[in-house]
């Protein structure tokens, strides 16, 4: 799910595992840490859409047996967005 909500910080971090270069795999991964852990808060993809929804990459809306993103989860999520330099 993360790389759908960041996908350039994702491929960077592959990038950097496959090339060996451990430390700055690991670099990448901790700014993502906060996002990995928000993404599955609540029940798969919820967050996720939600996300992607803020960037205006899909409509915000769900269907059952979705349902939407609850405001703890909303503040959840935009806060590791932030913290990982993900615009929303």
């Amino acid at each position: 799910m993360t790389a759908n909500v960041a996908p350039a910080l994702m491929a960077s971090m592959i990038s950097h595992a496959l090339a060996g270069d451990r430390s700055a795999a690991e670099a990448e991964n901790t700014k993502l840490l906060g996002l990995h852990r928000a993404l599955f808060l609540e029940p798969n993809p919820i967050p996720s859409k939600w996300a992607l929804a803020q960037m205006g990459l899909m409509r915000a809306d769900c269907r059952l047996p979705l349902v939407p993103l609850t405001d703890a989860g909303a503040t959840e999520v935009r806060q590791a967005c932030a913290q990982a330099g993900v615009a929303l």
